[in-house]
């Protein structure tokens, strides 16, 4: 049991989530194995994350065992006050920030599946199939036109999409990975759908 080592609610209410009982298990054991297990149930999905703002896949791997290593190195004095995924996502948001602050300008096909491993991870937007050369090339259109539109948001409403959109992150998971409220978040999405939208109206009215 791991519940003994903490006292107050702000980590209570977060001991039943099993990723945050392996991370208190590798803390008080320092079990490899233990991280393994820990590592190989999130790595794909942060490194999918941090795909879609890097564009490159062996510098989203990268970043990602980046993202894992600081993990790692924070076991000593982990205590969690959230989620592990919503901790997990705030250290791979921020590395990947920084790392499109060295090279503006990337981009990412949302749509565009890569492996990792014996994974496919999928970047779809929707599903493209179709009966019609006609059909096929309209989607088409549409989705570049959703790829380009979202990865020309600004960084905070890409990364409030992204999450709540592909990560399935509530309202407070967002605001927690970014730091901020859960009205902002909402504020960042209306902004974000009204961007797309005017970006859209064209393709989706033609």
């Amino acid at each position: 049991m791991v519940g003994f080592l903490f006292k107050d609610n702000k980590t209570d209410q977060y001991l039943d989530d099993p990723d945050v009982k392996l991370m208190l298990k590798f803390k008080e054991e320092e079990d490899p194995k233990v991280f393994e297990e820990l590592m190989s149930k999130n790595f794909s999905r942060i490194m999918n994350f941090i795909y879609r703002f890097v564009a490159d896949r062996e510098l989203a791997e990268d970043l990602t065992q980046e993202v894992f290593i600081k993990i790692y190195n924070s076991a000593s004095n982990y205590y969690p006050r959230s989620k592990f995924k919503t901790w997990a996502f705030t250290i791979a948001r921020n590395i990947s920030l920084n790392e499109l602050r060295k090279n503006k300008g990337a981009t990412v096909s949302l749509d565009k599946p890569f492996k990792y491993g014996e994974d496919d991870i999928s970047l779809q937007v929707e599903d493209k199939t179709v009966t019609r050369p006609d059909d096929a090339i309209i989607k088409g259109e549409l989705v570049d036109a959703v790829d380009k539109a979202i990865n020309e948001l600004p960084s905070n409403q890409r990364t409030a999409i992204l999450l709540i959109r592909y990560e399935g992150f509530s309202y407070e998971e967002v605001a927690r990975t970014m730091n901020t409220t859960v009205s902002a978040v909402k504020s960042l999405l209306s902004r974000a759908r009204e961007t797309l939208k005017e970006k859209l109206a064209d393709i989706v009215s033609g």
